[in-house]
């Protein structure tokens, strides 16, 4: 789901750090690799209001740090982010008022600022000591080594996916085939719903492939959402074909700036959460696909991504303390939420509306996702102090 303010932050290349809930993890770690959680994190605590939000301390040293963010009563601001040179480091959305939440990364020395949007004061500076050309960390040990860059390569595919599914739904747009168009739709965007933080991170190209109605002017709303009312409401593709060859277009792009992008351990595990988030905040609501009900289809695609990323850190989070039982309930909790899927399955690879969803239903799932994404919050803190 798109946040169209983003539209002023381009974020190209670089470490792409999406928003989650953490806990803390024990100091030390049995031997993995030459991996050792013997360097916790830094705390820092985040209070967030209508004024700003004001981090304590605001100066810390490099290296792993967690953001505990708090929303104290701020009813215009509910997302605490940390930015450096028009990135979007790390996040926490949706922070209603007594809520909290926090992310974690390994930081460099630098400058920084804490954005909230839509307060009063919405940046304020956060600084890591030390000299800009220093490393943050230590040569990274073979298994974070191993689950980058094979997040990397995942990232390709599916970039390589969806160029294929979308070129052959814009096809069918373009030729007028109502029918067939609707019939590729879902599949179209599984791959980008697969690994939807980082895309969402691109913030300049996310509002134009998938912002919903009302998320951006009307004058500017492209992308799959707009093609979506034309064919479940329009029952037609009149106008469409210009909207088609953009959203095309805009694929291609995403996939070219993915070939550049790189990661940290976290990343991965903060956007295995953030799809959890997506699912939860969007999906479980009916909100994401309004016309065409296939919000268990983008729910399928959003647990298959998680778990595509958790699979590729499970071996670091060996080595940290209490890390082979977190990921054996993790593992337990994701086969949880892929049975009540399977209830909802039509055989054909794909799922029922989501109107046929019971209440009871929606609750089980949602049930079953918190309970996933708690020990799943867990991850990004275990790996971002593995030295």
């Amino acid at each position: 789901m798109p946040l169209p303010r983003r539209s002023g932050l381009p974020l190209l290349a670089g470490v792409l750090t999406l928003g989650l809930l953490a806990t803390g993890c024990g100091s030390d770690a049995k031997s993995n690799g030459g991996s050792t959680a013997d360097h916790p994190a830094t705390a820092v605590g985040v209070r967030v209001s209508d004024d700003g939000c004001q981090p304590t301390p605001a100066t810390v040293p490099p290296g792993p740090v967690t953001f505990s963010i708090k929303n104290e009563g701020g009813s215009s601001v509910s997302e605490a982010e940390l930015v450096q040179d028009s990135k979007i480091l790390g996040e926490k959305e949706g922070l209603t008022p007594g809520l909290s939440g926090s992310f974690s990364l390994d930081l460099k020395p630098g400058s920084y600022q804490l954005y909230c949007p839509n307060a009063k004061t919405e940046r304020t500076d956060f600084t890591v000591t030390g000299s800009a050309g220093a490393s943050a960390a230590s040569a990274a040990p073979a298994a974070i080594t191993a689950a980058t860059t094979g997040y990397q390569r995942y990232l390709q595919g599916k970039a390589a996916e969806l160029i294929a599914s979308t070129a052959d739904f814009v096809a069918a747009v373009k030729a007028g085939k109502v029918s067939l168009a609707k019939s590729r739709y879902a599949k179209a965007r599984a791959p980008y719903e697969a690994i939807e933080p980082v895309a969402e991170s691109f913030g300049d190209l996310d509002p134009d492939i998938d912002a919903r109605e009302g998320d951006v002017p009307a004058a500017e709303w492209g992308g799959y959402h707009r093609i979506e009312q034309q064919l479940w409401v329009k029952n037609n593709t009149a106008g469409m074909a210009p909207v088609a060859d953009k959203l095309l277009a805009d694929v291609k792009t995403l996939a070219t700036r993915l070939q550049s992008s790189t990661f940290q351990a976290a990343d991965l595990a903060n956007g295995a959460t953030e799809l959890l988030t997506e699912v939860s905040k969007s999906k479980l609501t009916g909100e994401e696909e309004r016309y065409s009900g296939t919000d268990l289809s983008d729910i399928a695609a959003n647990l298959a991504g998680s778990r595509a990323a958790f699979d590729l850190l499970a071996p670091a989070l060996a080595g940290a303390s209490g890390g082979e039982s977190l990921a054996s309930t993790i593992r337990a909790r994701f086969a949880a939420v892929q049975a009540l899927m399977a209830k909802h399955a039509t055989g054909d690879g794909n799922y029922e509306p989501y109107r046929r969803l019971t209440a009871p239903a929606i609750r089980e799932l949602t049930v079953a996702v918190d309970a996933l994404a708690e020990p799943l919050s867990q991850v990004a803190e275990q790996v971002v102090t593995i030295k």
